[in-house]
């Protein structure tokens, strides 16, 4: 009986041991907010891919809450027009893929959420400039709430 309560002490220790020298990072409760570059076209023009601006919610030390909102170069957020030419679809193609970018958004946040870890978050395939702007800004606000040994 003396043994199993020793071994279990010891793999007890053993894990607090492994678990305490992960090198994981811890975060001060709070909001955090962080805006990612603007993304212009390679050609330079006005017309681009704007930029994208999240808010992380920190609870207990973990991402208790995220969102993910892109906006125009302008400053107009991506929404339901987001891919519509002066009101109306006058490309079903691109105001489709525009749409899909958008939903991104959302499952980009709420995938960060459910895993705490932006290693975790898969870019979705037609949203890959918003999975930029996404990890630009998620490593800048969780920078600002990383606390300071």
């Amino acid at each position: 009986m003396k043994k199993r309560i020793t071994a279990a002490a010891a793999l007890l220790l053993a894990i607090a041991v492994i678990s305490g020298c992960g090198g994981s990072v811890s975060y001060i409760d709070g909001t955090y907010e962080a805006r990612s570059a603007e993304y212009v076209n390679e050609d330079g023009s006005e017309e681009g891919n704007g930029y994208g601006v999240v808010k992380i919610t920190i609870s207990g030390g973990a991402i208790s809450d995220c969102e993910f909102t892109t906006y125009e170069l302008d400053g107009t957020q991506k929404g339901e027009d987001y891919g519509k030419k002066q009101g109306s679809i006058a490309n079903k193609d691109f105001y489709n893929k525009a749409q899909k970018a958008v939903a991104a958004c959302a499952k980009y946040a709420d995938d960060l959420v459910a895993s705490g870890d932006l290693n975790s978050v898969d870019a979705v395939s037609g949203a890959t400039i918003n999975y930029q702007q996404f990890t630009e800004a998620v490593s800048e606000a969780l920078g600002k709430a990383e606390a300071k040994s």
